[in-house]
C-alpha cells in the first residue's frame, strides 16, 4: 500500500513539471521587450527636406525713434523729454502718421552716478529715454521721416525693418521652389540607390519666415546737428520655406 503511495506522488510531481514545461515554451508567454516582426504593408521611402526662396520689394519699414534727455534732477529730465515728445509727434501726425501706427516701446528713467577712485561718488543728474516704434507704410517716404523727426527733436533712432504687408504670394513662389527641390534631391537619391521613385507618402512645411532686413541708422542722430531727410535704400527681402517630403520607392 505504501509503494502504491509513493508511486501515485512521483507521477504527481512528473505530470506538474510536464504542465509548466508546456506553458514555459508557449509562444504567448515572450518575454516582454522581445523583437516583433514588423507589420506587413509598411512601404518603404526616401525622405528629404527641400528649400526654396522668393524675393520681393518691401513696402513697410518700422523704425524706432525717440528722445533722451538729462538733467541735473528728475523733473527737467522728464519735463524737457515730454515736450519734445510732444512736438515728434505732431510732426508724425504732420507726415500723415495715424496713431494706431505709433508705439510706445521704451520708457525709462535712471539716475547716473559719478566715479571717482573709490567708487560712487553722487549722482549726477537723470537721464529720460522714450522710444516709440513708428510703421511706415510708404517706403518712397521713410527718409522724410526721419528727417523730419529728428529736426522735431529725436536724438534716438536705433534702426529701420523693411518688411512685406503681404507675404503671402512670396510664401506661395517660395514653397513650390521647395518642393521641386525635395523632389529633385529625391530624384538623385533614387537614381544613386538604383531605386525608382513612388508617389508621395507624406509632406509637411517646416517653417516660413521673412528674410534679410537692414538695422541701423549710423548711430544716434544728433539733435543739434542740421535735419535732413537720410537716403534710405530698402533693397529686396528674401521668404524662405522648407518643406520635408516623403516619397515611395518602387
Amino acid at each position: 500500500m505504501l509503494r502504491q503511495q509513493s508511486r501515485s506522488i512521483v507521477y504527481i510531481i512528473l505530470i506538474a513539471a510536464l504542465a509548466v514545461l508546456f506553458v514555459a515554451c508557449s509562444p504567448e508567454t515572450a518575454q516582454p521587450g522581445a523583437a516583433q516582426a514588423p507589420e506587413s504593408g509598411q512601404k518603404s521611402g526616401i525622405t528629404v527636406v527641400g528649400q526654396g526662396e522668393a524675393y520681393g520689394q518691401p513696402d513697410r519699414a518700422t523704425v524706432q525713434l525717440g528722445v533722451e534727455t538729462f538733467a541735473p534732477n528728475v523733473a527737467d529730465a522728464t519735463r524737457e523729454n515730454e515736450e519734445n515728445v510732444q512736438s515728434i509727434m505732431a510732426a508724425l501726425d504732420g507726415l500723415g502718421i495715424p496713431a494706431s501706427d505709433i508705439q510706445t516701446s521704451n520708457y525709462s528713467v535712471w539716475a547716473e552716478q559719478r566715479y571717482g577712485e573709490n567708487g560712487p561718488e553722487g549722482i549726477t543728474g537723470y537721464r529720460v529715454s522714450n522710444m516709440v516704434t513708428v510703421t511706415i507704410n510708404d517706403i518712397s517716404a521713410v527718409g522724410d521721416v526721419l528727417g523730419t523727426v529728428t529736426e522735431a527733436g529725436a536724438n534716438a533712432i536705433h534702426g529701420i525693418i523693411f518688411s512685406v504687408a503681404d507675404p503671402a504670394a512670396l510664401e506661395a513662389e517660395a514653397r513650390e521652389a521647395a518642393i521641386s527641390n525635395a523632389r529633385e534631391k529625391a530624384a538623385s537619391l533614387a537614381d544613386l540607390s538604383g531605386v525608382e521613385l513612388g508617389e508621395v507618402i507624406a509632406v509637411s512645411e517646416l517653417f516660413s519666415q521673412p528674410g534679410p532686413y537692414m538695422e541701423g541708422m549710423g548711430g544716434r542722430a544728433a539733435q543739434d546737428s542740421i535735419a535732413v531727410s537720410p537716403s534710405i535704400s530698402p533693397g529686396e527681402l528674401a521668404v524662405g520655406v522648407q518643406v520635408q517630403i516623403t516619397f515611395a520607392i518602387r
